[in-house]
C-alpha cells in the first residue's frame, strides 16, 4: 500500500514540475520540452541552450532572438518566424518547419536532417556548414544564402530555388533536385554525384571543379554555365574554357 501511494506521490512532483516548466519565462536554456507554445510572440529575446524538443511552436515570433545552441528535435515550428534570429548549432533534427522564416538568420552549423521543410524561406540566411541530411525540402528557397561547406546529401530538394547563392564544397550526392533552379549561383567544388539533376536550371551558375560523376542530368540547362575542370557525369573532366557544355 506504501508503495503505491509513492508511486501516486512520484508522479503528481513529475506532472506538477512538467507544468512548471511549461509555464516559466522564456529564458536562456528554459526547458519547455512538450510544451504548446504555438502563436507565441518570442522576438528579440535571448533563449539559448533551451530545450523545446517535441515542443508546439507553430505560428510563433523568435524575429531577431538570441537561439544558440537550442534544440528544436521533433518540434513543431510550421510557419514561425526566425528571420534575423542567431541559431548557430541549433538542432532541427525531425522537425517540422514547413512554409516558416529564416531569411537572414545565422544558422551555422545547425542541423536540419531528416526535418520537414516543404516551402520554408532561408532567403540571405547564413548556413555555413549546416546539415541537411535526408531533410524534405521540396519548394524551398535558398536565394542569396550563404551555403559554404553544408551538407544536403540525400536531401529532397525538388523545385527548390538556389538563385544568387555562394556555395562552395557542398555535399549535394544523391540529393533529388529535380525542377531545381540554381541560376547565377557559385556552386565551387560541389559534389552532385549521383544526384537527380532532371531539368535542374544551371544557368549561369559557376561549377568550377564540381563534380556531377554519375548524376541524372535529362533536361538539365547549363546555358552561360560555367564548367571548368568539372567532373561530368561519365567520369571525364571538362576543358578549363568549358562554358556551357563539357567539351
Amino acid at each position: 500500500m506504501m508503495n503505491k501511494h509513492i508511486f501516486v506521490f512520484l508522479g503528481l512532483v513529475m506532472f506538477q514540475a512538467a507544468n512548471g516548466a511549461c509555464t516559466d519565462e522564456p529564458a536562456p536554456k528554459v526547458n519547455w520540452s512538450g510544451c504548446d507554445k504555438s502563436g507565441k510572440n518570442f522576438a528579440n529575446l535571448d533563449i539559448q541552450g533551451a530545450n523545446l524538443t517535441r515542443t508546439n511552436l507553430s505560428a510563433s515570433n523568435f524575429s531577431n532572438s538570441k537561439l544558440n545552441d537550442v534544440d528544436f528535435g521533433s518540434a513543431n515550428i510550421s510557419h514561425a518566424k526566425f528571420n534575423g534570429a542567431h541559431m548557430q548549432d541549433a538542432r532541427l533534427v525531425s522537425a517540422n518547419a514547413e512554409q516558416a522564416d529564416f531569411r537572414e538568420a545565422k544558422l551555422d552549423k545547425a542541423s536540419f536532417s531528416r526535418a520537414s521543410l516543404h516551402k520554408t524561406n532561408f532567403t540571405g540566411a547564413r548556413l555555413i556548414n549546416a546539415t541537411f541530411y535526408e531533410a524534405r525540402a521540396e519548394s524551398a528557397i535558398f536565394n542569396e544564402a550563404e551555403l559554404d561547406g553544408a551538407n544536403f546529401q540525400r536531401a529532397n530538394l525538388t523545385r527548390a530555388t538556389f538563385i544568387n547563392v555562394t556555395a562552395a564544397r557542398v555535399d549535394f550526392r544523391g540529393a533529388n533536385l529535380e525542377g531545381a533552379v540554381m541560376r547565377d549561383s557559385q556552386l565551387l567544388r560541389c559534389d552532385f554525384s549521383k544526384a537527380n539533376l532532371t531539368n535542374i536550371d544551371f544557368t549561369s551558375a559557376n561549377l568550377t571543379k564540381s563534380s556531377l560523376r554519375e548524376a541524372i542530368i535529362d533536361g538539365a540547362i547549363f546555358e552561360k554555365t560555367i564548367l571548368s575542370d568539372t567532373g561530368w557525369i561519365d567520369y571525364s573532366r571538362c576543358p578549363t574554357n568549358a562554358v556551357g557544355r563539357c567539351r
